[in-house]
């Protein structure tokens, strides 16, 4: 990668190994994450990418190697601190609270509001057009949405105040195509407010519409890392980093 994304980097990974229990999953992980642009982090099942995010997030923690947001080494702290430097994480399993209600959810996330008239209003509104299925089951339970409604609410969650950082892990994993396409315009929008995003995705199309940067792992190591547009426009490269054609 180029100095000048070196030099902005929100997020930044050197060297990171990881083990859970006696297996060694991450081997020297190296990526940087630019301020205010959209990372795709892709590669083959069983790569190392959940592992990545989870240690991102301290969930489990790197036994070797650095790991700095905005400046900060958080290699070391726990998952509540890291979550208190504006970094919204949407796990693969969402983890929506099935038995609140969708309000209820939202207002979980929504640190500032101690009671749903409370929330940003504004904000909301603009959830609310990203995502209508979180205004039309507004005062169900989350439980009873469909998998591509939960998912529109993991998201909606993440973003009901300003993040930093938004993570989020496969999507668009089992979401029909109109679905897909909603989210990628949900994504797009909120690259424009400048959010920074780091997004694992099995779905190339959906990597290839939205990606500014790419970092492509295998065997729990970075092969590759650099513009997404480099990698979209070259079949050979995706071949031999992917196995597939975008």
């Amino acid at each position: 990668m180029s100095q000048t994304i070196h030099a902005d980097a929100l997020l930044s990974l050197a060297g990171v190994h990881t083990h859970i229990g006696a297996y060694h999953i991450l081997h020297g992980v190296d990526f940087v994450v630019p301020r205010g642009q959209l990372t795709m982090l892709l590669g083959r099942n069983g790569a190392g990418k959940t592992t990545t995010l989870r240690t991102i997030m301290g969930l489990w923690h790197a036994s070797q190697g650095t790991v700095v947001f905005d400046g900060k080494d958080i290699t070391a702290a726990e998952t509540p601190s890291i979550a208190g430097l504006d970094i919204a994480y949407v796990p693969e399993n969402m983890g929506i609270f099935s038995d609140l209600t969708v309000k209820e959810n939202m207002l979980l996330a929504a640190r500032a509001a101690k009671r749903a008239d409370l929330m940003d209003a504004k904000r909301l509104e603009w959830i609310f057009t990203l995502f209508p299925a979180v205004q039309k089951f507004w005062n169900h339970p989350a439980g009873k949405l469909s998998g591509g409604q939960k998912q529109m609410l993991a998201v909606a969650r993440a973003i009901v105040e300003p993040r930093k950082l938004l993570i989020v892990d496969e999507p668009s994993k089992g979401l029909a195509p109109a679905i897909i396409n909603n989210m990628i315009d949900a994504f797009a929008q909120l690259k424009q407010t400048g959010t920074t995003i780091l997004l694992v995705e099995q779905n190339i199309s959906f990597a290839k519409r939205l990606g500014d940067q790419v970092a492509v792992m295998d065997n729990g190591r970075v092969v590759h890392a650099g513009a997404m547009k480099e990698l979209a426009d070259n079949e050979d490269m995706q071949h031999a980093l992917l196995g597939l054609a975008i």
